[in-house]
Order: structure tokens, then sequence, then C-alpha cells
């Protein structure tokens, strides 16, 4: 069974686990599947959103795509999420993908 296929079995058993969620998306994203790996991290986002590193990934993704606006929305987000759970170096990783894409 290949690592998308044991990803949605976990699913199928808790459909809100957000860290099988998050590893799908990037499974996703490495086949080059941005579509669905955005929706994933959205979801994850919509339910988790103290899911301090899908905002760094779901950023990564939109960039990618040329949603820049979208991007930097999402690494602002991330901020405030790592900041309000004290993840200083989550923090200083989107606080870098932020400064990075904004000049």
């Amino acid at each position: 069974m290949d690592r998308i296929e044991k990803l949605k079995e976990f699913l199928k058993a808790d459909p809100n686990d957000s860290f099988s969620k998050h590893a799908l998306a990037l499974e996703y994203s490495k086949q080059g599947d941005d579509v669905t790996a955005r929706r994933l991290l959205e979801e994850v986002l919509a339910h988790d959103p103290g899911a301090v590193g899908s905002y760094y990934q779901l950023g990564k993704i939109l960039e990618r795509t040329g949603a820049t606006a979208l991007a930097l929305s999402w690494y602002e987000k991330g901020m405030g999420a790592a900041r309000a759970a004290g993840e200083q170096r989550a923090y200083n990783e989107l606080r870098s993908a932020y400064d990075e894409l904004a000049d």
C-alpha cells in the first residue's frame, strides 16, 4: 500500500485527524497535485486553526500557484497562531516566508 492510500485509511478511521490530513496534503503536493493539497490544508486549518505547520505549507502552495495575496494572508494568520501557541520557531519561519514574498 502506498503512502497516500495508507493515509486515506487513517482518515477513514478519523476524518478530522489533522496530522494525517496534513501528511496527505504533503504527499499530493509532492506529486504536483496542488489543488488537492490546498483543499486538504484548508480543511485542516478550518477544523484545527492551531495546526501551525499547515499555514506554512498552504502559503507555499499558494505562492507556487501565483496566489501571492492569499499566501501573504495565510502567512499572517499563521504568525498569529504561532504567537498564540508560543511557537517562536514556527513564527520565525512564517515571518521569513512572509517577508521574502512581500519584498
